[in-house]
């Protein structure tokens, strides 16, 4: 088991490839807007500059996206309630983490 552990740790693109990085605000920003985030088996989401956002999985729901402070904050009608998030980057996956700790990947285009 170290061998393999030693292998992966020398190997840079195995590495590399799991090292997530947090955004800023000003990241957030630039990383999403106009972008259309994968989440993989046909659902995905866009962020438009307007602060609209578009999410489809087997039917679309329009919302709201913005950015406060350091992190992607969402909300979804009906309800006026706004959900934020941590936003962290490793290559072109996007890391959304709630407030409890739970996690959602998204893929940017390659």
């Amino acid at each position: 088991m170290r061998r393999f552990a030693l292998i992966l740790a020398l190997w840079p693109d195995i590495s590399a490839a799991t090292e997530f990085w947090p955004l800023t605000g000003s990241e957030i920003v630039s990383t999403l807007t106009g972008q259309k985030l994968s989440y993989g088996e046909g659902v995905w989401q866009t962020f438009d500059a307007s602060g609209a956002t578009q999410y489809f999985s087997g039917r679309p729901s329009s919302g709201r996206w913005a950015v406060r402070g350091d992190q992607y904050c969402s909300t979804w009608p009906p309800s006026g309630l706004w959900a934020c998030y941590d936003v962290l980057q490793s290559g072109v996956i996007i890391r959304f983490i709630d407030d409890r700790g739970g996690i959602t990947d998204g893929y940017l285009p390659e």
